[in-house]
C-alpha cells in the first residue's frame, strides 16, 4: 500500500481502535522493526489541553501489547508491568526492548528514581534503572547503548549525567558516554535523533540556535554541525545526504527537507510539503540508516534520503 510516493507501513485496524486500543509510543530497531505499544483506553488519561496521541498518559501501573512489524510479518507480545507514567518505547538486542518516563526525582534516600525498564522478549520486566531526567528523545544502537537528549529542567537540574544535555547508558544503567565540553554550546533541549550504522546523530537546540552531532562510540569521536533547518522533528542519514522535517502541529502536513553536506556543513537543496495520512504532534519521526518513518496520525509511513 502507498500514500503518493509513501509507502505505509502499517496503521492501527479499525477492529483495535473499536475495541478501544490505543496506539501509544512508537519506535524502529536497528534492523529496521517498527514497534508500536499499545494500551487500553480504560487505563488511559486525556490531557484537555494536548493534541494527539501525546495527550494520552498511564496514570497508573498496566498491561498492553507490543505490535512489532518486520519485512512485513506483525508479531504481538503481551507486556505486563507498564508503570505509570512511561513516555518513551525503545528496542534493545536479542529482542529486549526498553520503556522509559522522561521524568525521574531524587528519593529521601539521595538516589534518582528508576525510570527505565528493560523487559524481556517474552513482555516481562527484567531490570530498572535511571537515564537521567527530563528525557526529550530516547533512540537505540545497533550494539544495545540507549542514546538519550534532555530537555532544561534535567540539564539545568540536579542529575549529573543529564547536565550535559546528551547521554549513552548500557542495559544495565551505566552511564557510558557523554560529551564531555565538546559540543559547541550548551544545550536547551532535544529535538530528534537517528542511527547510521554504528553511528549516532542527535539534533538538539540551545539559545544560539539549532545543531546536529555525530557521535561514534567506537572511538568517541563527536563533530558538531549547524542544522539548516531551526524547528526539527526528525532526521535521517545516509553518507552526505540527510532528510530533515518540520512538523505543521496537529494538521496531517510535514515540510521534508533534503541536505547535503557540503564544505563541512549541511545544505538544503530542495525542500516540500507532505502531506500524512492524520494529524502530526510531538515525535513524529525517527530516522534509521537512512530511512526516515513518519507517524501521521495512526498510519506510518517512510521516506528514503
Amino acid at each position: 500500500m502507498t500514500l503518493g510516493r509513501l509507502p505505509v507501513v502499517w496503521s492501527l485496524s479499525p477492529e483495535d481502535a473499536q475495541a478501544g486500543w490505543r496506539a501509544l509510543w512508537w519506535s524502529v530497531g536497528p534492523n529496521s522493526e517498527l514497534a508500536v505499544m499499545l494500551i487500553h483506553e480504560r487505563n488511559l488519561c486525556r490531557s484537555p489541553h494536548v493534541k494527539g496521541w501525546v495527550g494520552w498518559s498511564v496514570p497508573a501501573p498496566c498491561d498492553g501489547i507490543l505490535v512489532v512489524i518486520s519485512n512485513g510479518v506483525e508479531r504481538r507480545t503481551s507486556v505486563t508491568g507498564i508503570d505509570e507514567w512511561s513516555s518513551h518505547l525503545a528496542l534493545l538486542s536479542w529482542s529486549r526492548f526498553l520503556l522509559a518516563s522522561g521524568r525521574t526525582r531524587r528519593g529521601q534516600d539521595g538516589n534518582w528514581e528508576r525510570n527505565a525498564v528493560v523487559y524481556s522478549p517474552g513482555g516481562y520486566p527484567v531490570s530498572h534503572f535511571c537515564i537521567g531526567d527530563d528525557v526529550d528523545y530516547v533512540v537505540t544502537d545497533r550494539d544495545g547503548g540507549i542514546w538519550t537528549a534532555h530537555g532544561d529542567e534535567g540539564i539545568y537540574g540536579n542529575h549529573p549525567e543529564s547536565s550535559a544535555g546528551l547521554a549513552r547508558w548500557n542495559t544495565d544503567g551505566a552511564h557510558t558516554w557523554s560529551p564531555k565540553g565538546r559540543l559547541p554550546v550548551w544545550p536547551l533541549g532535544g529535538s530528534a535523533a537517528a542511527t547510521e550504522g554504528a553511528i549516532t546523530w542527535l539534533a538538539w537546540y540551545s539559545h544560539e540556535g539549532a545543531f546536529l552531532s555525530r557521535v561514534d562510540p567506537t572511538t568517541d569521536h563527536i563533530t558538531s554541525y549547524r542544522n539548516p533547518l531551526k524547528d526539527t522533528d526528525g532526521i535521517a542519514v545516509r553518507s552526505t545526504r540527510m532528510l530533515l522535517t518540520h512538523r505543521f502541529h496537529n494538521r496531517p502536513d510535514i515540510e521534508l527537507s533534503r541536505a547535503e553536506l557540503i564544505d563541512n556543513a549541511w545544505v538544503i537543496t530542495t525542500q516540500e510539503r507532505l502531506r500524512l495520512p492524520g494529524p502530526v504532534v510531538m515525535r513524529c519521526a525517527q530516522g534509521r540508516d537512512g530511512a526516515l518513518w513518519l507517524r501521521g496520525g495512526d498510519t506510518w509511513t517512510r521516506i528514503e534520503a
